[in-house]
Order: C-alpha cells, then sequence, then structure tokens
C-alpha cells in the first residue's frame, strides 16, 4: 500500500468517531468543543471522499491493467484506452490529497477585523488607505461577504488616516490573512503641479476576530467611560452620551509585561450595541497579541513568509504610471492595476495560497 493510502486508511476511524461524537448531547451543549469537532468532521469529510475517488480509481487503473493480458485483441484495446484515460487522473489527485492532509489553520475559518492606516506619504497615504478599502470592499461584495466599519479617522484631503472595519462570511481569514504587510503606491498626486512621481505607503492588518470562548476577560475589571459622539448624525448624536471607551489592564503571556488596553466605539447611536462591540474589539485585540507567537513560529520555519502577518514587511506596489502591480514576496507581476483596484484581487491570493502550500508540504512528510 503507498503512503497516501496508508495515511488515508488512517483517517477512516477518526471520521466515524467524529461523526458519532457531533451527535452527542453532551457534545452539542458544550459550544466551543462542538464547533471545533464540527470544523474537523469537515475537513475528514474532505479527505474521506478524496481518498474513496482516489480508491476507486487505482481499482480501475489495476482492472484494466490485467485486461492487457486477454487474448481478445478488442479487450485489450479498450483496456488501453482505458488506461490511457485514467493513468493522467492519478498525480493531480494525489496532489490535491496531499493538500487536504496538511493540517489547516484553525484561524482559516474565522472572520476578520481588517485596519488600514495611511503611513509616509501625508495626504496621499490616506488617499491611497481610502483606495485599499474601496478595492477589499469590492472584493468582499464579490465574495458575499458582509463588511461593517466599526471606526474611522478621514484625510484631510480625502481617503482615511486610519479605518476598522469586520468583515463576516466563509473563510474569510483563511483568503484575507494574505494581505497583512505595507503596500506602496507610485504615483503623481493631484495636489502635484510638477507631475512627479510620489511614493507613499499604507499598512492593512487583518485579525482573525475572536469567538467568545477564545479569550478570557474579567469583565468585571473592565473600567467604562461614556461621552457624546461627534460628527453627523443630527441632533441625537450630540445630546445622547453613546460612545464608549473602555480601558483594561491586561497581562501579556508571552513577555509578562501589564498594558494598559484603551478602546473607544462610537459606531452607533444606540449604547449598548457599542458597549458589546468594544468588547468584541478587546476580545479581538487580546487574541490577536496572544496569536502573534504563533505567526511567529510559522515565521521562523519559512523562507519566503508568504503569510506571516507581518505588518512591517513590504509586501506589494502599487504602479500607476506603468499599470503595474507587484506582489514582492513571491515574484507576481500583472498589468491590471485598475482591474485590481475594483477589487479584482482573487488571482493574486490564489497564487499566495499556491506559494504557501508549496511551502507547507515542504514541511510535510509527504
Amino acid at each position: 500500500m503507498n503512503s497516501i493510502l496508508q495515511k488515508i486508511e488512517g483517517l477512516y476511524s477518526k471520521f466515524e468517531e467524529v461523526s458519532t461524537l457531533i451527535t452527542d448531547p453532551a457534545v452539542i451543549a458544550d459550544m466551543k468543543r462542538f464547533v471545533k469537532l464540527n470544523k474537523e468532521y469537515s475537513d475528514l469529510e474532505q479527505i474521506v471522499k478524496a481518498g474513496n475517488r482516489y480508491k476507486t480509481l487505482l481499482q480501475h487503473i489495476d482492472e484494466a491493467k490485467q485486461l492487457l493480458g486477454e487474448q481478445d485483441a478488442d479487450m485489450r484495446e479498450m483496456a488501453k484506452a482505458e488506461l490511457a484515460e485514467l493513468e493522467p487522473q492519478v498525480e493531480p489527485l494525489e496532489e490535491e490529497i496531499k493538500l487536504l492532509l496538511l493540517p489547516s489553520d484553525p484561524e482559516d475559518a474565522k472572520d476578520v477585523v481588517m485596519e488600514i492606516r495611511g503611513g509616509t506619504g501625508g495626504d496621499e497615504a490616506a488617499i491611497f488607505a481610502g483606495d485599499l478599502f474601496k478595492m477589499y470592499t469590492k472584493f468582499c461584495e464579490s465574495k458575499g461577504w458582509k463588511v461593517e466599519v466599526s471606526s474611522v479617522s478621514e484625510g484631510a484631503s480625502g481617503g482615511f488616516k486610519e479605518i476598522v472595519f469586520n468583515v463576516s462570511g466563509t473563510n474569510v481569514y483563511g483568503t484575507l490573512k494574505y494581505e497583512s504587510g505595507v503596500h506602496r503606491v507610485q504615483r503623481v498626486p493631484e495636489t502635484e503641479t510638477q507631475g512627479r512621481v510620489h511614493t507613499s505607503a499604507a499598512t492593512v492588518a487583518v485579525l482573525p476576530k475572536a469567538d467568545e470562548f477564545d479569550v478570557q476577560i474579567n469583565e468585571g475589571e473592565i473600567k467604562w467611560d461614556t461621552f457624546r459622539s461627534s460628527g453627523a448624525g443630527g441632533q441625537n448624536v450630540n445630546k445622547v452620551e453613546s460612545g464608549v471607551r473602555l480601558r483594561y489592564m491586561w497581562k501579556n503571556p508571552v513577555t509578562n509585561v501589564v498594558e494598559e488596553i484603551l478602546i473607544e466605539c462610537t459606531e452607533t447611536r444606540d449604547q449598548p450595541k457599542n458597549r458589546e462591540r468594544a468588547l468584541s474589539r478587546l476580545r479581538t485585540m487580546i487574541y490577536d497579541r496572544e496569536h502573534q507567537k504563533y505567526i511567529d513560529d510559522i515565521a521562523a520555519r519559512r523562507k519566503t513568509m508568504v503569510s506571516t502577518g507581518d505588518r512591517s514587511a513590504k509586501i506589494r506596489t502599487y504602479n500607476y504610471p506603468q499599470g503595474r502591480i507587484t506582489d514582492h514576496r513571491i515574484g507576481y507581476t500583472i498589468y491590471n492595476l485598475q482591474a485590481f483596484m475594483n477589487g479584482d484581487i482573487q488571482d493574486c491570493i490564489d497564487h499566495l495560497i499556491v506559494a504557501e502550500n508549496a511551502e507547507r508540504m515542504k514541511e510535510s512528510e509527504l
């Protein structure tokens, strides 16, 4: 039996075990365990289905090879034709199974909190941050994902000094995690009278959104303040203290340093909703910091660091005079900048996924 079949055979009993567990009332009552087992069931089901296709394919090939020894010429020709059709299917299916056998990132299925901040370049950096937000919004719309803005600081000439937003849908973090890092733009700003090309930058952070059971927070230690929201919204915004501010002292488990976390939320005119969203952002912020050690461990093992989440790394350049997009992590270059900025970024992400999977397969035993 080849190594792939051995690995698949070893997972059948595990699949049966998980299939039974997710119907157990005691497991269903334990939400954290139930969610984890459901994800494991889904992953194992894909492997089992691919494994069954693989076993059937090898069985048909073996049967066809046996027919090559038949005396009947027509039977031999039929067997040759069948082998010519079946054998080229083996390698692609083996590659598919190898990828499925790689341990999945438990964060991939999570929703995300994205943060875009204008970096070097002043007003032009803020405008570029706004362009990136539009790009991601259009991409998310094409995927059927929901986008909710939670915090905005507008730039003086347009765009955003900073914008924070939530994205929810299917496999959101597994898709958008490759966008973390420094994005650089080269173009002639609208304010430039000499026609010179300027270089600006914006930083993108993609954080897996923490569920309630991912992070332990002592809510009794949170200090809450309320204040009147500012900005557009009519008289209600100015008269009602709907804005909330929380302060929380948190001990970093990696450094053992106690840090004060400060979060403000003015997203809605409903104070309880703002409290709920501020608490959600606190969970995600703490989870992200604790999760960073896991990310750093991955980065230490990989040479090209396709998706390390390193927000200081320059990952991509948007060159407007040449209409060019270059992703520096994998040497990916295309000349369809306008379509890219309109949200057509899936091809680039697909190339990054392939590159990361190649790295992961090198690490595996397969």
